[in-house]
């Protein structure tokens, strides 16, 4: 290159040099700026994918989003098949096994044919021989309870306070019934148990009294609930009764424990279990009223068992609404179902089932043996176990959830079947009408009394009414506590064949039978188990 154009080349260098150096920096900064929008863009572009296949996994959409978007090439991995038992399929089972449960008969019924008999010696009452005969000391005051809960819960706290009651030879004061949220019944004690019966049953042993006396009733302004309350825990110790509430007692004149529900330990002197079978089985007779007609509806439930000698079978039927409800099983599955469910819930027990932690699982409750049995499974299982249509069948129960589906297939399988609404007048029943407790004792009495009784859910109703049976009838619980593991998983099986079906049933019963009569272990209930503390032997006559 010449000089001259070298020289005039540098100079024009020399003279662009620094507006070339200012716009370089600003052209890369522009360029870091786009690739960053891409990338942002592309990253939000997969976000937004990922959200749209998610909320498709979620709520089941195949074909569009909630915006319209098309998602039909997102497809959910199949879920796992639930383990068997899990699911409600028990009306498919029925209607395959209905034409041969049909055509089944059992002769002789399995209630003409006894299998309840022992051999050897048997098992009586003799709680007299139990309990000291000496005369009472005096009193050290008054022991003021209130009972909770419905009927057998009741039964609890009242026979628990008897005991308590001597064990602080206190006297009694005839327990007050609180008002449940669930059962809301108003009945007094008088209204359901016969409160002269029962005073004067326990009075060689404990203390019992309607009222306090004006000087006691005084000394807290004529209002009981100005009595200290002593917060007692559940199942507290004999011991715990002498430490804590015996001072108390004597320093006042008069304690209050409330509420008292299993507030006394399973594990306690003999003497002290004596006293609770005897206001159980003996001090706690139901009122004139409830007796005389429960009295009734036995005598007419022999009169129309003619086909099987008079006698009779009883169910306790937990398929209530709320029984349904708190069990959080699911039936139908349908959205009925899920409404009525959970504003039954919320209604009886206001965000128990909502709190934090807490987790449902209606298939591993199914499979567990949780679920209360249907109408139509209590028709199949029975029907399964050699109760053929010549049975008379009494069923125990509340409103029956869903009554006209649930229902109509178990009087389908049980013709005879009988409950205190078609045993009685509207006339007779009138007067216990929206009182649950009362109408619970003339179940009661009427299942007492069965030649069999079935119990399908867990609860204090056949956890008495058992201890009750085996009292009556020489230790012999004589129930069908059939175990609902191996139930669900019959019930499971749309494609059983009724031989099969039948073999498992009468499986579950002999089982179940040979459970009916036991001995009350240490921390066991004597009021399912009265035997050794409340019966003794007797040689067979």
């Amino acid at each position: 290159m010449p000089p001259a154009l070298a020289m005039a080349s540098a100079s024009m260098r020399g003279a662009e040099g620094p507006k070339a150096t200012a716009r370089r920096p600003g052209r890369v900064l522009a360029g870091r700026r786009r690739r960053a929008a891409v990338l942002l863009l592309a990253l939000s572009y997969t976000a937004a994918m990922l959200m749209l296949f998610l909320c498709a996994g979620s709520s089941g959409l195949s074909s569009t989003g909630g915006s319209g978007v098309a998602v039909g090439s997102l497809r959910r991995r199949p879920a796992a098949p639930a383990p068997p038992g899990s699911v409600y399929r028990s009306h498919l089972v029925f209607e395959r096994l209905l034409p041969d449960m049909r055509a089944s008969a059992s002769r002789p019924n399995p209630l003409i044919a006894s299998h309840y008999k022992r051999s050897g010696k048997r098992w009586v009452p003799c709680i007299s021989r139990r309990l000291p005969r000496s005369a009472l000391p005096p009193s050290n005051g008054f022991l003021v309870v209130e009972a909770n809960g419905g009927l057998n819960q009741q039964r609890i706290s009242i026979c628990d306070a008897v005991a308590v009651a001597s064990i602080l030879n206190a006297t009694l004061l005839v327990p007050a019934f609180h008002l449940n949220s669930v059962w809301r019944d108003s009945s007094k004690f008088g209204d359901i148990f016969d409160e002269e019966h029962f005073i004067k049953t326990l009075r060689k042993h404990v203390r019992a009294a309607t009222e306090l006396p004006e000087d006691v009733s005084a000394q807290f302004d004529h209002n009981i609930s100005n009595i200290p309350n002593m917060r007692t825990k559940a199942f507290s110790s004999h011991s715990y009764y002498l430490e804590k509430a015996l001072p108390k007692l004597l320093e006042l004149g008069a304690v209050r424990i409330a509420p008292f529900s299993n507030r006394l330990a399973n594990s306690v002197p003999s003497n002290i279990h004596a006293l609770r079978c005897l206001a159980n089985y003996e001090a706690l007779r139901f009122s004139v009223p409830i007796r005389t007609l429960a009295d009734n509806m036995v005598d007419r439930m022999i009169k129309k068992s003619s086909l099987t000698g008079g006698k009779y079978m009883s169910v306790h039927l937990r398929f209530e609404k709320d029984m349904v409800a708190f069990s959080c099983c699911i039936y139908d599955g349908d959205s009925k179902e899920n409404i009525a469910m959970e504003n039954a819930r919320e209604k009886s027990w206001r965000g128990k089932f909502h709190r934090p932690g807490r987790v449902i699982n209606p298939e591993a409750n199914r499979r567990n043996g949780r679920c209360p049995l249907t109408p139509l499974e209590v028709g199949m299982m029975l029907r399964g176990m050699g109760f053929d249509n010549t049975t008379s069948l009494y069923v125990a129960s509340g409103k029956i959830y869903n009554a006209e589906n649930y229902m109509n297939p178990l009087r389908q399988l049980f013709p005879l079947l009988q409950t205190k609404e078609t045993l009685t007048s509207p006339e007779e029943l009138a007067q216990f009408k929206g009182y649950s407790s009362r109408l619970a004792a003339l179940d009661y009495t009427v299942c007492l009394h069965s030649e069999a009784f079935v119990t399908t859910q867990g609860s204090n109703f056949p956890h008495f009414l058992m201890g009750h049976r085996r009292y009556l009838y020489g230790g012999h619980a004589k129930t069908i506590k059939p175990d609902k593991r191996k139930m669900v998983l019959l019930f499971d099986n749309p494609d059983i064949r009724w031989d099969r079906f039948k073999h498992l049933m009468q499986d579950i019963r002999r089982h179940s039978e040979s459970k009916g009569f036991g001995f009350r272990k240490q921390d066991g209930s004597i009021y399912n188990l009265p035997i050794p503390e409340c019966m003794c032997q007797q040689a067979e006559a």
